[in-house]
């Protein structure tokens, strides 16, 4: 007669490895986690504090960055803890609220990478309907089914799994709470949990994978009309940064789930690939190739020098301008652009103008300032 038991909690064994290890992953876990947070928490304040970005293409990065934070949040704090002990006890309500949580965010990013696929073919494809067919409501409704999606997905995940009976060892061969690892705990019939399981991450990766191809092929078509090769590259370069971000999520959620049950370990790898590296590669991605963001970066660096550095030693800059003081001399004014300030500035006259004014300036030839 099989013993069952009706768990209270479950024990994470993590990675192996004795205190040296430990240390060295929680280093990993750490610098990974604040360079994800770093990051997309500066894309999203970044997007909302500049006008130009208020589109709805930059509406859904935000969206994604928002989704990402909150996804590497869901597991890395619980890894950087059981880093630094030895008890990984982890509630039956805690291993269920991540587990819910996970299934939400990583569903919701599945269907919103396929609304910026969506995006970007109303955008190359139908330019002149694009104010239409991606307006604010529009991106609203898919930003809000995206999560409605997700949180089917999680709430049917999570009141399946945890409905089962479990017996004999309580440990999970993971550092997260995750279905495969739990089914393999159970000793009820899991054969309808699979069979749900295989349906739903079917539907949600599979038709994912056909709107973003759909789109793609579209745009594909549509560009290589173009006869111009620079606006194929424009085309093309618009299109990169979510290419890159669609193939490393599906690339990483396949190798993670198709992984046979010996390879356990490497699945770990991938896990910390799929749930941290993601998050912190995404702002990247998205900023090293976007000359709206690149410019609003250079924008906020330039008002952060004014406030903290402004005051500081000249540095290389933009010339100084000039202006026609009252009695026609030239004056020399100072330039608060980047790397320079009021310290060394002198306001000196350089030649008294026979024509004052802003024609005498344009003829006037300023000398360098030392």
């Amino acid at each position: 007669m099989v013993n069952f038991t009706y768990a209270t909690e479950f024990v994470l064994l993590g990675f192996r490895g004795g205190p040296g290890t430990q240390t060295a992953l929680f280093l990993v876990f750490l610098i990974l986690y604040v360079a994800a947070v770093v990051g997309n928490l500066g894309l999203t304040v970044l997007i909302g504090a500049y006008a130009h970005l208020h589109t709805p293409m930059y509406a859904l990065l935000r969206s994604l960055s928002v989704l990402d934070l909150c996804y590497s949040s869901t597991i890395a704090p619980r890894a950087l803890i059981d880093c630094l002990r030895r008890d990984r006890a982890v509630s039956l309500a805690g291993c269920a609220a991540q587990f819910f949580f996970l299934s939400l965010f990583g569903t919701t990013e599945a269907f919103l990478l396929a609304a910026m696929a969506y995006d970007r073919f109303v955008a190359i494809c139908s330019p002149l309907l694009y104010p239409v067919r991606m307006s604010p409501r529009v991106c609203a409704r898919l930003v809000s089914g995206s999560y409605f999606g997700g949180a089917v997905n999680a709430v049917t995940q999570t009141a399946m799994t945890f409905s089962l009976s479990f017996c004999g060892s309580l440990e999970i061969d993971d550092f997260f709470c995750d279905v495969p690892p739990l089914l393999s705990l159970s000793c009820s019939d899991t054969a309808l949990n699979q069979l749900v399981l295989l349906v739903l991450c079917s539907a949600v990766i599979v038709g994912a994978l056909l709107a973003i191809s759909a789109s793609y092929a579209c745009i594909l078509a549509a560009v290589l009309r173009v006869r111009s090769a620079q606006g194929r590259g424009k085309a093309f370069s618009t299109c990169a940064a979510h290419l890159a971000a669609v193939s490393l999520f599906f690339g990483t959620a396949f190798f993670m789930y198709a992984q046979p049950a010996a390879a356990m370990e490497q699945g770990k790898v991938a896990s910390v690939f799929y749930t941290v590296v993601i998050p912190t590669l995404n702002p990247l991605i998205y900023s090293l190739r976007n000359r709206d963001v690149q410019r609003a970066l250079r924008s906020s660096r330039q008002k952060l020098a004014l406030i903290g550095g402004g005051w500081g030693p000249p540095g290389p800059g933009p010339r100084p301008r000039a202006e026609a003081g009252a009695d026609g001399r030239l004056l020399r004014l100072p330039v608060l652009g980047s790397g320079s300030g009021l310290r060394g500035a002198r306001w000196a006259p350089t030649q008294r103008l026979s024509t004052p004014g802003p024609l005498g300036l344009l003829v006037c030839e300023l000398e360098d300032s030392v």
